[in-house]
């Protein structure tokens, strides 16, 4: 049995795209349908209840595209909505914090992980509760950074800009003074020796990550994880695309259609990008 139907992706904006990238790689011969809210991005900031209105409509206009799953690639979504979007659609839903959290478990050497992310996403400490399911003698330290989103949206993704305000973003976590506390109740100045980017916008500033954490801090994203929970989904459900399918790649956005597409040239190559504007409908301002 087999499935020539497209994947449905979807994210708050562009730091979907860094899922659907490493989606492409691990299952090749999988079509993928993109849908990217960008003109209402970012989600992090917003209530839990527009959160699960905005994500939902546009869950649903990939599902009306026909998909054969649903990849819930925004993590604050995710957080929010994961068991919503179960309940509501018959077919495969995935979302992106349990993989994270599986490789952050497993990425740590001292037990203790830092977790940046957007408000909503912290606020419900989605990735605390799942980091501590996969060992509960983790140390958890989570802290939002809600300047990131909307820099990575605009296509800031380096200069002394960027490298200042992850500077500014990571300061708890830099700092051996611990001036506030995390979910546990402990210093966010405690050492940690991986951070997990509990956003799919983060891993577009990866590097400048690297520079300030250096060697001695993993940094682990849930794309990877997440590509290959798809894969191992898609078998299970026997719903692979046929062998020798030719996929076809489509990005939507309900956005800016040439800086989303600016954004996605980065990550595939202008050849690979195929970028569509689409309209939500009431919800859409």
């Amino acid at each position: 049995m087999s499935d020539p139907r497209p994947i449905g992706v979807f994210d708050s904006g562009v730091g979907g795209l860094t899922v659907l990238r490493e989606i492409i790689r691990r299952t090749p011969l999988e079509p993928t349908l993109y849908l990217g809210d960008n003109d209402r991005a970012p989600y992090g900031t917003r209530s839990d209840d527009e959160v699960l209105a905005f994500s939902t409509q546009s869950l649903d206009a990939l599902v009306e595209r026909d998909v054969k799953a649903l990849v819930v690639a925004c993590n604050t979504s995710t957080a929010v909505g994961l068991a919503a979007f179960r309940r509501r659609y018959d077919l495969p839903v995935l979302g992106v914090v349990r993989p994270g959290a599986a490789a952050a478990a497993l990425a740590t050497r001292n037990r203790r992980v830092g977790v940046i992310a957007t408000p909503a996403t912290i606020r419900s400490h989605a990735y605390h509760d799942a980091i501590k399911v996969e060992n509960p003698a983790v140390h958890v330290v989570e802290h939002p950074t809600p300047a990131l989103v909307p820099m990575v949206e605009t296509g800031e993704l380096s200069g002394a800009n960027a490298e200042a305000t992850i500077a500014e973003s990571l300061a708890p976590f830099l700092s051996a003074a611990g001036r506030s506390q995390d979910h546990d109740g402990r210093p966010l100045g405690d050492a940690i020796d991986t951070l997990l980017l509990g956003c799919t916008h983060y891993p577009l500033l990866r590097p400048l990550f690297v520079d300030l954490l250096g060697d001695d801090v993993a940094i682990v994203d849930s794309a990877t994880a997440t590509a290959s929970a798809l894969a191992e989904l898609l078998s299970v459900n026997r719903i692979e695309a046929p062998a020798g399918t030719t996929p076809s790649h489509v990005q939507m956005t309900t956005g800016d259609a040439d800086r989303f597409e600016a954004v996605a040239g980065r990550l595939f190559g202008p050849a690979f990008v195929s970028v569509e504007p689409v309209e939500l409908g009431a919800l859409a301002r």
